[in-house]
């Protein structure tokens, strides 16, 4: 059966299954998910909700509750959509709302790495594997043992045998990141809730530009794991992966990794550190430009801190070059740490 994920307007997503020839809205209600609805004819235009991605078939519907403009621009009635295949859908209104919310999961602590000075890398092992659902690219907060508190992190790898992996920065003083490289043992137990963030892969149409800063690495680990696993070709994918500092980097073997079953994926890393041997120096905005971003028609992915997400728009003015797209999540090293 098809899976559909809803995303809502507060960040939330919630996935549901759509039976054979079954209408979206009433694949949501018996999930509990109520989709804001009047008249179930396609006459209201209350339920209008715009798909992302996949492929769908509609009922009958007048123009005045869905126009052909909206429905060329991927809108869609949901009380008349048929999915036929998986899909990502837009939401109109807060999970609240609808009566939903994120989901909670109870979790074991299966492997902490040190990966660098400054980062680590942790593995949990998921009590109900089966029921947690994330599209590439989404974050979960994750409970700080022992504490009141969580913190936010995005998956850097898909569900895998039961296991999910996340990166963190580590900051002297920092709750999660003083934990794990303290007194984190396996088997301590932590709770996750979500997944939440409009942060995520889109259907691959054009060539595309990874940009990371730092941890920001880890969503698009998710990412390229999903695409590995799903196989088949794509796009052009390129990724620029910036650190500080040659030490920085982490993860580059599975970046190896993905490269060799990835058609037309290619990564290379930037280290700002003028004293560094990396055959990249400088920032990832010194090492693309206009003709990288094929004259506009391509696809923008950022993951870093405040500073860089405003240094790449800039950059775009600086070339003359603005992507079709560019989607972008901002962290705060210091908060998530």
């Amino acid at each position: 059966m098809p899976k559909i994920a809803l995303n809502f307007e507060d960040g939330v997503t919630r996935f549901v299954e759509c039976g054979p020839n079954e209408v979206l809205v009433d694949a949501a209600y018996r999930a509990r998910l109520n989709i804001p609805m009047d008249c179930r004819d396609g006459v209201c235009g209350t339920c209008k909700c715009r798909v992302e991605s996949g492929s769908y078939e509609m009922d009958a519907y007048i123009e005045d509750a869905l126009t052909d403009e909206e429905a060329s621009q991927g809108y869609v009635l949901t009380c008349q959509m048929r999915p036929k295949s998986d899909c990502v859908l837009s939401v109109p209104a807060t999970s609240k709302m609808c009566k939903s919310g994120p989901t909670e999961f109870g979790a074991s602590l299966a492997e902490v790495r040190r990966l660098s000075d400054t980062t680590i890398g942790f593995t949990l092992e998921i009590d109900q594997p089966d029921n947690l659902a994330f599209l590439p690219g989404q974050y979960v907060q994750v409970s700080v043992p022992q504490t009141e508190d969580s913190r936010a992190y995005s998956f850097s790898s898909r569900v895998n045998g039961g296991r999910v992996d996340f990166l963190v920065r580590n900051i002297p003083g920092g709750l999660m990141s003083g934990y794990l490289s303290g007194r984190a043992m396996p088997g301590d137990r932590l709770t996750i809730r979500g997944p939440s963030g409009a942060f995520y892969l889109r259907e691959l149409s054009r060539p595309t530009l990874f940009l990371a800063g730092g941890t920001g690495l880890a969503p698009f680990l998710s990412m390229l794991d999903y695409l590995s696993a799903r196989g088949g070709s794509t796009p052009p994918i390129r990724l620029l992966y910036g650190v500080t500092r040659d030490a920085d980097g982490v993860e580059v073997r599975k970046l190896e990794a993905f490269a060799n079953v990835i058609p037309n994926f290619t990564f290379e890393v930037c280290v700002s550190d003028p004293d560094s041997n990396a055959p990249r120096k400088g920032f990832v905005t010194d090492h693309f430009g206009a003709d990288d971003l094929n004259c506009g028609d391509c696809d923008v992915y950022l993951c870093g801190p405040p500073p860089m997400v405003e240094a790449v728009r800039r950059h775009f003015d600086l070339i003359g070059v603005k992507p079709a797209s560019f989607y972008f999540e901002k962290f705060n090293a210091a908060e998530a740490a």
